[in-house]
């Protein structure tokens, strides 16, 4: 089995020794993504998190020859209830033109690596959609 590590161009690269994400036998995994610019800036607010952090999702299932059609499964983590709609917003705008529906479990945690970080989003994709 080969394994080709994720990391694209055009977002801030990972914290440590670790890629964005992972691809073998046509199913890609990312690592949990925090929403950071790639200057170092972190958007305010749930939402605009959510829709950075799937905007570098959809940069790394693009680096793997996958797209969010491929989606199978969402883990996504928020900081307090106050914040899982915009959440909710951000992953329902992400999925409108997606075929079908991917399983999704959604969690409240007691923090990140750093204060103003409010979501944390997981995906593992497909190569090749059914």
């Amino acid at each position: 089995m080969m394994i080709k590590s994720l990391t694209p161009q055009g977002m801030a690269p990972p914290f440590a020794r670790y890629a964005h994400g992972v691809c073998a036998d046509g199913i890609v995994l990312t690592s949990g993504q925090l929403a950071l610019n790639i200057d170092g800036t972190v958007p305010k607010g749930a939402e605009a998190q959510a829709k950075l952090i799937f905007a570098n999702i959809d940069l790394i299932l693009t680096e793997a020859g996958a797209s969010k059609a491929g989606t199978l499964r969402i883990n996504a983590f928020v900081t307090d209830r106050a914040h899982m709609a915009g959440y909710m917003a951000a992953r329902d705008a992400w999925l409108a033109d997606v075929p079908h529906l991917p399983a999704s479990t959604l969690m409240i945690v007691s923090g990140f690596t750093r204060p103003e970080f409010l979501v944390e989003i997981e995906v593992m994709a497909q190569t090749r959609p059914a």
